[in-house]
């Protein structure tokens, strides 16, 4: 199978998924209501909705602009079909390209990429499945004060050891947006309460002029 129809195969079979699994979390809600006989009114979901769609449905495009072009296209079905990308499909990718040497755009970090997301995609529901079925043993382990600071932490620390390698090999073309990133979330604290996901391409479109600067001034 050349390249080409594997990408065709994974957009049809993408779309496919995508439409199914949509359609089963759109689902619920109305199944749940309808079981129950539980019915919210109008006025209150549209209420609700209105309050939290801006900031999520920016968020999810910007997502997408972001992320596919680091997961490729089996990898961003995958990913966003099963979601958490910033906390565990991302990093995995990521980090599993960087080990085999390759780049996302590429015929073999397309399947890389595909395959660490599948793989952590298949783990994660493993380990759900174990939680859920001795949460009750766990639960207080969980809550307690102790554990707090750790998961308030994973996704930096994810992040942060993640960004350690790219920083250091790209240092010159990093150094300016950190900076820039550093100085808006300390001095403008409301961006870290929920503009994270919207500065993320600021970021990006920081990076890609200062990169272009340096590129022409043969810096890089």
């Amino acid at each position: 199978m050349d390249s080409q129809t594997y990408i065709n195969k994974v957009h049809k079979w993408g779309r496919i998924w995508a439409v199914i699994t949509s359609t089963c979390i759109l689902a619920y809600p109305f199944i749940l209501a309808i079981v129950f006989g539980a019915w919210p009114k109008a006025s209150t979901t549209l209420y609700a909705l209105g309050s939290v769609a801006i900031t999520f449905w920016t968020v999810g495009f910007i997502e997408v602009l972001t992320y596919t072009p680091m997961l490729g296209v089996g990898g961003t079905y995958l990913g966003f079909v099963t979601g958490n990308l910033s906390s565990l499909k991302v990093p995995c990718a990521l980090d599993s390209m960087d080990k085999a040497g390759v780049k996302a755009d590429s015929e073999e970090g397309e399947v890389i990429s595909t395959i660490s997301i599948a793989t952590s995609s298949i783990v994660t529901m493993a380990v759900i499945a174990i939680g859920v079925a001795f949460l009750s043993l766990i639960y207080d382990f969980l809550q307690s004060e102790a554990l707090a600071p750790a998961f308030d932490n994973v996704l930096p620390a994810l992040f942060g050891a993640l960004g350690v390698v790219y920083l250091s090999r790209y240092f010159k073309i990093a150094i300016l947006p950190i900076c820039v990133m550093l100085v808006l979330f300390i001095f403008v604290p409301y961006l870290n309460s929920g503009m994270v996901g919207i500065m993320i391409p600021v970021s990006m479109i920081i990076t890609l002029v200062y990169s272009r600067i340096l590129y022409k001034k043969n810096k890089i």
